[in-house]
């Protein structure tokens, strides 16, 4: 499978990774002498998974080490065009992938066996999107001091990860739907009404599981998906804080020095 590495977020002065980055994109921020991305392009270096790599938002100057780059776009408007047209560079390396494997780079502390894991999780189905949750108690035994925010459902206390695959055609051809998801990334009221007022409020009384919730949000979206119950925590310890930071710098100072 071919994957689009996000890395265009560049931290405002209100951000508090503002200090570690001075108007550089976060990506670059030095995790034990490597750059933050760089620590994610090792992992997909080494999975077997992974054929191709495009990286957005790193500018060509940049020295980058991975022999599975093929190709670097600029950072575009938001998140979500980031995605899109990381997906069409793709497309032109590989018209026949039908799915991508789409990573944020400040998820340093992936492996190669947590990256092949996600992808062969979604081999045996042929769905839109698969989307990779991490329970509490994976997350606070692999990292108990994130303190990261949890969703919680009937079932279950989720957050998301950072490392997910989409069907190609669904960012590239679906103009409706991604015309929807567009309106609404900024709007609290929208983004309730593509998923349902009645699923956010069942949401929100946590009597929802997840099963139920996935396919009320499948049926709103018209699109088929499944959330993937990760037992990797690194996909999901991000770094949007400089606690995370430093916990993760002591974390992958341990794994050079081992």
């Amino acid at each position: 499978m071919d994957a689009v590495l996000l890395s265009g977020g560049i931290p405002k002065p209100e951000d508090p990774l503002y200090e570690y980055t001075l108007g550089e994109p976060k990506a670059l921020i030095d995790i034990c002498g490597k750059s933050m991305i760089q620590w994610v392009l090792d992992a997909l270096e080494k999975a077997a998974t992974v054929t191709n790599i495009i990286v957005v938002g790193i500018p060509q100057g940049v020295d980058l080490a991975s022999t599975k780059i093929k190709s670097r776009i600029p950072s575009k408007s938001d998140l979500l065009e980031n995605v899109r047209f990381g997906v069409m560079e793709l497309l032109k390396i590989n018209p026949n992938a039908s799915h991508a494997l789409i990573s944020s780079s400040d998820i340093p502390a992936i492996t190669a066996e947590s990256v092949n894991w996600v992808v062969q999780e979604t081999q045996t189905t042929d769905l839109d999107l698969y989307y990779n949750v991490i329970t509490r108690q994976v997350m606070e035994k692999r990292f108990p001091k994130s303190k990261r925010s949890y969703t919680r459902l009937k079932d279950v206390e989720l957050c998301g990860g950072d490392m997910n695959v989409i069907r190609t055609s669904k960012v590239t051809e679906d103009d409706e739907l991604y015309r929807k998801i567009m309106d609404a990334r900024k709007n609290a009221f929208k983004q309730a009404s593509l998923i349902g007022i009645d699923t956010l409020l069942l949401l929100l009384l946590r009597r929802c599981d997840l099963e139920s919730a996935v396919k009320r949000v499948e049926s709103k979206l018209n699109l088929t998906g499944q959330a993937i119950l990760c037992p990797y925590a690194e996909v999901g310890m991000d770094v949007d804080k400089p606690h995370q930071l430093e916990i993760l710098r002591t974390d992958l100072s341990k794994r050079s020095a081992a």
